[in-house]
């Protein structure tokens, strides 16, 4: 095992309540059985599901066949035909019909490898789809971060209450796109493409209905705000009585969930606010690896 190159791909989906949608963007994964889908994760509440898929890597790969990135831009292009971006409505926010995808190395593959993937991904995307697409991490030139591409789109800002709701306002963009057209079609929005060493997702449910209180704990929480470093938070509703402070562990080998769900819980404490216990939104490395070998066994 120590030995295999191995490349994992999250893609995000803004939509999780669209059966039909859903079963669409599956079967078009399903014709690269090389990349199988090793984790799905949905939330109705925040109307997205991500799907964690997982593929060998050659030492000189192609990535016109990387099989990895076909699988990908299949669940792109089905997502696109089957969802309206539009009519979309959720208390997570998002950029685009596919919100988010990032690769992450493992294994014994390399960090440009995961990004040369995510280069030629966002070339397809923004060419043959006509999808806005901006590169982060490893996949720009200028190392830029998910966080400060998605400031600069608005993605932190709710605009129907504590939902974001529908698709953009306007067909210009505050940001020039890496690849793909400089105007957004609102019903498919824009797409954002990463590669990055491993992040975690952690989420912490706060049982409250004071969506400002849990904004100042996630904001104490995260390095931005001077709390725990490599830890970016935010506050999200997530029903009518649970608050939860969402966390991308950037470094989680020094930083993890229980470092974070001690400190939430230390911080809603002074706020006189009860704590559930936190859950990642995926597997660990080493379960995912064991998970695509159940599909894909070594030879």
């Amino acid at each position: 095992m120590l030995k295999m190159m191995l490349a994992c791909c999250k893609v995000y989906i803004s939509e999780s309540r669209n059966k039909v949608a859903l079963e669409s963007i599956e079967r078009a994964a399903k014709l690269f059985p090389e990349a199988p889908i090793v984790n799905k994760f949905e939330d109705v509440t925040y109307n997205r599901v991500g799907y964690t898929l997982v593929s060998s890597l050659a030492p000189k790969p192609s990535l016109d066949s990387c099989a990895l990135k076909g699988a990908v831009l299949a669940m792109v292009k089905a997502a696109l035909e089957t969802i309206d971006f539009g009519l979309h409505c959720g208390s997570h926010p998002r950029l685009g019909v596919v919100d988010h995808i990032c690769f992450h190395p493992l294994a014994q593959s390399s960090l440009d490898q995961a990004a040369g993937i995510a280069k030629s991904l966002a070339v397809d995307a923004g060419s043959s789809l006509q999808v806005p697409t901006f590169l982060y991490g490893a996949a720009n030139v200028e190392g830029r971060t998910l966080d400060s591409i998605r400031r600069e789109l608005g993605y932190f800002k709710p605009n129907s209450g504590n939902q974001w709701a529908g698709g953009p306002k306007s067909e210009s963009l505050p940001l020039k796109p890496d690849e793909g057209p400089a105007q957004v079609n609102q019903a498919k929005g824009v797409l954002v493409i990463g590669a990055t060493r491993w992040v975690d997702n952690y989420n912490v449910p706060v049982f409250s209905t004071d969506i400002a209180a849990v904004r100042r704990i996630a904001k104490r929480v995260s390095g931005r705000g001077g709390g725990l470093p490599s830890v970016q938070a935010m506050a999200l509703a997530h029903g009518d009585d649970v608050i939860e402070v969402a966390c991308n562990l950037l470094e989680p080998s020094n930083v993890g969930g229980e470092m974070v769900q001690q400190e939430v819980e230390r911080l809603a404490k002074e706020e006189g606010m009860a704590v559930g216990k936190g859950y990642f939104t995926d597997f660990s490395q080493d379960k995912i690896i064991e998970n695509y070998l159940k599909f894909c066994p070594l030879m």
